[in-house]
């Protein structure tokens, strides 16, 4: 593994860098929007009557998650494409 990583050039290590950080972007991600998504669900459980304005905020907010996420990959494949 370490001789692998020796004689990596410098595009490896940003073919690397771009697809761990585009992994991580993806992850944070997907456990921002389940955790919004809980939080979501438990705030409608207790008080049904809230459930549209609940929704709209959570929809919202995914939204927001989800562009920068994606802005977030599209820097690490432009940072590749270097």
């Amino acid at each position: 593994m370490l001789a692998f990583l020796a004689k990596m050039s410098d595009v490896g290590y940003a073919y690397l860098s771009s697809g761990i950080g585009a992994g991580l972007t993806t992850i944070g991600a997907g456990i921002g929007i389940g955790r919004l998504a809980a939080s979501a669900m438990e705030g409608i459980a207790r008080q049904p009557e809230a459930t549209a304005k609940i929704q709209t905020a959570m929809i919202i907010a995914a939204a927001l998650i989800e562009g920068i996420a994606l802005l977030c990959a599209v820097i690490c494949l432009l940072l590749n494409m270097k």
